[in-house]
């Protein structure tokens, strides 16, 4: 079976996740927000960035391997491919809602509105930075550059199936153009996590952030793969793909989470025990005002993965990859929560007092205050939108992966790739 079909229940599943989604959005926006509507904003903003990142690092994954002469992943590599595409809808959204914040219709960044600029030297200090022309560059420029990028590379592959006579002809441009997203989006992912997430917490800077959010992403994306993979093998389809694929997929999750607690540690104890103000206050937020999350976090993203992966044989067992995958993207989707959330409502907060629209600071204040519902945790709506989203992903992912043969047989790795033993 080289051709994929979505089948019937998937495509309705898929439906009726994104109907989900709809639905937690607009009743968001309509019913369960405050006048500022930023709990709808935020909800928007998290779940856009969540899954951009995850197709960013799909495409960075596969150029790493690419540029590695890798071939273990070529049976599957179609799958990244088009994760990758999904870069196109997800930067449109996240593009929007910075829209959305010039219009005025949205207030996620202190550092967007100018009586805040004007009152405070540290951000009229990172102003030059922290603006909606870098803002929309990140999003439009340098992410339409890794479009490009994933583009390229997906019509090469496809190129390659199709007139392919495995002198690796076309294996060379994909590695030029894999090698150079690898430099250009190392340098311009990090600028564009600044600015989309780091600075909803404006004061605060830390040179380990790019690092630790894509990480998250990286993670996410391999759980993600895990699971499809799964499902695909189920559905007759990747029957090539053994549980030595699945059992290097399984290291790969096992050790990035590692990383990522390292990451993690090494943001809160280095910054922390240095007792600088305007950092450990980032920290401090999240200690007191939402522990549960914080060291939830922790216990998901680190000591679940680790206690369940640490051994060789649950590499290889479908059940536990399947709970440990499911678990580690939810986990993680809840770690950008916790990145982007009590920054946000503290904006919500802070603009609380600058009124133009002739209602005192005292309603306002009011008004953000019953704001904090989807802040202080995620509720129904924003695990709605979260269920939504995936569907949109997953969705958007199937639809791409049916253009093409689901195995690029004249790729020369292919064989490797077949005869894969860990």
């Amino acid at each position: 079976m080289k051709q994929f079909e979505i089948p019937t229940k998937l495509n309705t599943l898929l439906f009726a996740m994104m109907g989900v989604g709809l639905l937690s959005l607009g009743l968001t926006y309509f019913v369960f927000d405050g006048e500022l509507q930023e709990r709808f904003w935020s909800n928007l903003l998290h779940n856009s960035i969540f899954f951009t990142v995850v197709a960013f690092m799909a495409l960075f994954f596969y150029c790493c391997n690419i540029v590695a002469l890798s071939g273990w992943y070529t049976q599957f590599k179609r799958l990244w491919e088009a994760y990758s595409l999904f870069l196109l809808p997800g930067l449109l959204l996240i593009a929007f809602v910075g829209l959305s914040g010039m219009l005025g219709w949205s207030h996620l960044y202190h550092w967007a509105d100018p009586a805040s600029v004007a009152e405070d030297k540290i951000l009229e200090g990172k102003s030059p930075f922290l603006n909606y022309r870098w803002y929309f560059m990140a999003t439009l420029l340098f992410g339409g550059i890794w479009y490009f990028i994933s583009r390229r590379l997906r019509s090469l592959s496809v190129q390659e199936d199709l007139h392919g006579t495995m002198d690796y002809k076309y294996h060379r441009k994909m590695r030029v153009f894999a090698a150079f997203l690898l430099i250009f989006g190392g340098f311009t992912s990090a600028a564009a996590i600044w600015l989309w997430v780091m600075s909803v917490d404006a004061h605060w800077y830390s040179t380990l952030f790019a690092w630790y959010s894509c990480v998250s992403g990286l993670i996410a994306m391999v759980a993600l793969t895990i699971m499809t993979l799964i499902y695909l093998k189920a559905k007759g389809y990747y029957q090539n793909v053994t549980l030595e694929h699945l059992h290097d997929l399984g290291k790969y999750m096992f050790a990035f989470s590692i990383f990522w607690t390292y990451m993690w540690f090494s943001q809160y104890m280095l910054i922390w025990y240095a007792n600088v103000g305007e950092e450990t206050v980032y920290f401090k937020e999240r200690l007191d005002k939402y522990p549960v999350l914080f060291w939830g976090n922790l216990l998901i993203n680190f000591v679940l993965p680790f206690l369940v992966l640490l051994r060789n044989d649950t590499k290889r067992k479908y059940g536990t990859l399947i709970f440990v995958s499911a678990m580690l993207v939810f986990g993680h989707w809840l770690d950008y929560f916790l990145m982007l959330k009590p920054g946000i409502l503290h904006t919500t907060h802070a603009l609380a007092g600058h009124s133009h629209d002739g209602h005192s600071a005292t309603e306002h204040a009011h008004h953000a205050a019953e704001a904090v519902g989807g802040f202080a945790g995620p509720g129904f709506l924003e695990l709605g939108t979260f269920i939504g989203f995936l569907g949109f992903f997953l969705f958007f992912s199937y639809r791409a992966l049916r253009n093409a043969n689901m195995e690029p047989k004249k790729d020369p790795y292919y064989e490797e790739s077949l005869h894969h033993h860990v």
